[in-house]
Protein backbone atom coordinates (compact mmCIF):
# COMPACT_ATOMS: atom_id res chain seq x y z
CA UNK A 1 0.00 0.00 0.00
CA UNK A 2 1.45 3.39 -1.07
CA UNK A 3 1.40 6.20 1.43
CA UNK A 4 2.61 9.01 -0.85
CA UNK A 5 1.80 10.32 -4.28
CA UNK A 6 4.46 9.21 -6.70
CA UNK A 7 5.51 10.77 -9.98
CA UNK A 8 6.60 9.02 -13.12
CA UNK A 9 10.01 7.37 -13.13
CA UNK A 10 12.69 9.70 -14.52
CA UNK A 11 13.85 7.14 -17.04
CA UNK A 12 10.30 6.64 -18.36
CA UNK A 13 9.96 7.84 -21.94
CA UNK A 14 6.99 10.07 -22.65
CA UNK A 15 6.03 11.75 -25.88
CA UNK A 16 4.71 15.29 -26.10
CA UNK A 17 5.32 18.26 -28.30
CA UNK A 18 6.16 21.80 -27.27
CA UNK A 19 2.75 22.78 -28.65
CA UNK A 20 1.03 20.40 -26.21
CA UNK A 21 2.78 21.97 -23.22
CA UNK A 22 1.50 25.54 -23.76
CA UNK A 23 -2.20 26.23 -23.28
CA UNK A 24 -4.08 28.21 -25.90
CA UNK A 25 -4.67 31.02 -23.34
CA UNK A 26 -1.01 31.38 -22.36
CA UNK A 27 0.20 35.00 -22.82
CA UNK A 28 3.37 33.71 -24.47
CA UNK A 29 1.28 33.12 -27.60
CA UNK A 30 0.53 36.84 -27.71
CA UNK A 31 4.24 37.69 -27.74
CA UNK A 32 4.74 35.27 -30.63
CA UNK A 33 1.88 36.80 -32.65
CA UNK A 34 2.91 40.37 -31.80
CA UNK A 35 6.50 39.90 -32.96
CA UNK A 36 5.35 37.95 -36.00
CA UNK A 37 3.29 40.95 -37.14
CA UNK A 38 6.06 43.53 -36.67
CA UNK A 39 7.89 45.31 -39.45
CA UNK A 40 11.56 45.16 -38.46
CA UNK A 41 12.52 47.98 -40.81
CA UNK A 42 9.86 50.31 -39.38
CA UNK A 43 11.32 49.84 -35.89
CA UNK A 44 14.85 50.47 -37.14
CA UNK A 45 16.22 46.93 -36.97
CA UNK A 46 18.50 45.77 -39.73
CA UNK A 47 17.38 42.50 -41.23
CA UNK A 48 20.06 39.81 -40.97
CA UNK A 49 21.35 38.64 -44.32
CA UNK A 50 21.99 34.99 -44.97
CA UNK A 51 25.70 34.19 -44.91
CA UNK A 52 27.23 31.96 -47.55
CA UNK A 53 29.95 30.74 -45.17
CA UNK A 54 30.28 30.12 -41.46
CA UNK A 55 27.58 29.64 -38.89
CA UNK A 56 24.19 31.17 -39.79
CA UNK A 57 23.05 34.12 -37.70
CA UNK A 58 19.99 34.13 -35.46
CA UNK A 59 16.79 35.66 -36.76
CA UNK A 60 16.23 39.15 -35.34
CA UNK A 61 12.72 38.16 -34.24
CA UNK A 62 14.20 35.51 -31.92
CA UNK A 63 15.88 38.28 -29.93
CA UNK A 64 12.76 40.46 -29.97
CA UNK A 65 10.66 37.62 -28.56
CA UNK A 66 13.32 36.93 -25.95
CA UNK A 67 13.56 40.56 -24.85
CA UNK A 68 9.77 40.99 -24.66
CA UNK A 69 9.54 37.84 -22.56
CA UNK A 70 12.31 39.15 -20.31
CA UNK A 71 10.62 42.57 -20.11
CA UNK A 72 7.33 41.03 -18.96
CA UNK A 73 9.01 38.68 -16.49
CA UNK A 74 11.60 40.99 -14.96
CA UNK A 75 14.59 39.29 -16.58
CA UNK A 76 17.11 41.90 -17.68
CA UNK A 77 20.40 40.01 -17.61
CA UNK A 78 21.54 38.32 -20.81
CA UNK A 79 22.93 35.45 -18.74
CA UNK A 80 19.58 34.94 -16.99
CA UNK A 81 17.78 35.06 -20.34
CA UNK A 82 20.11 32.39 -21.71
CA UNK A 83 19.54 30.22 -18.64
CA UNK A 84 15.77 30.57 -19.03
CA UNK A 85 16.00 29.48 -22.69
CA UNK A 86 17.28 26.12 -21.45
CA UNK A 87 14.98 25.50 -18.49
CA UNK A 88 11.78 27.43 -19.21
CA UNK A 89 9.23 25.53 -21.28
CA UNK A 90 7.48 28.76 -22.34
CA UNK A 91 10.69 30.13 -23.83
CA UNK A 92 11.41 26.81 -25.48
CA UNK A 93 8.00 27.05 -27.16
CA UNK A 94 8.41 30.72 -28.05
CA UNK A 95 11.89 30.31 -29.56
CA UNK A 96 11.31 26.83 -31.05
CA UNK A 97 13.95 25.46 -28.65
CA UNK A 98 16.66 27.79 -29.97
CA UNK A 99 19.17 28.68 -27.27
CA UNK A 100 21.34 31.68 -28.00
CA UNK A 101 24.46 32.39 -26.00
CA UNK A 102 24.47 35.26 -23.53
CA UNK A 103 27.02 37.17 -25.60
CA UNK A 104 24.74 37.23 -28.66
CA UNK A 105 21.84 38.39 -26.47
CA UNK A 106 23.99 41.14 -24.98
CA UNK A 107 25.41 42.21 -28.35
CA UNK A 108 21.91 42.48 -29.82
CA UNK A 109 20.89 44.85 -27.00
CA UNK A 110 24.11 46.85 -27.43
CA UNK A 111 23.71 47.08 -31.23
CA UNK A 112 19.98 47.97 -31.26
CA UNK A 113 19.18 50.35 -28.38
CA UNK A 114 16.83 52.63 -30.35
CA UNK A 115 15.02 49.72 -32.01
CA UNK A 116 14.44 48.01 -28.66
CA UNK A 117 13.20 51.27 -27.14
CA UNK A 118 10.70 51.63 -30.02
CA UNK A 119 9.67 47.98 -29.62
CA UNK A 120 8.93 48.34 -25.90
CA UNK A 121 7.09 51.61 -26.45
CA UNK A 122 4.95 50.06 -29.20
CA UNK A 123 4.29 46.99 -27.04
CA UNK A 124 3.20 49.02 -24.00
CA UNK A 125 1.05 51.30 -26.18
CA UNK A 126 -0.64 48.28 -27.72
CA UNK A 127 -1.29 46.74 -24.28
CA UNK A 128 -2.76 50.03 -23.02
CA UNK A 129 -4.97 50.43 -26.08
CA UNK A 130 -6.27 46.87 -25.63
CA UNK A 131 -6.94 47.58 -21.91
CA UNK A 132 -4.61 44.77 -20.93
CA UNK A 133 -2.62 47.03 -18.60
CA UNK A 134 -3.53 50.21 -16.74
CA UNK A 135 -0.27 51.99 -17.39
CA UNK A 136 -0.36 53.80 -14.05
CA UNK A 137 3.02 52.47 -12.90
Amino acid sequence: MMQHITGIPRNQMCFSSLEDTISSENPIRFIDAFVGALSLEALGFSVQTIKSEGRPSFDTKIFLKLYLYGYLNGLRSSRKLQKECVRNIELQWLLCAIVTNYHSISDFRKDNPSGLKKLFKLFVTFLKDADLIGGDI
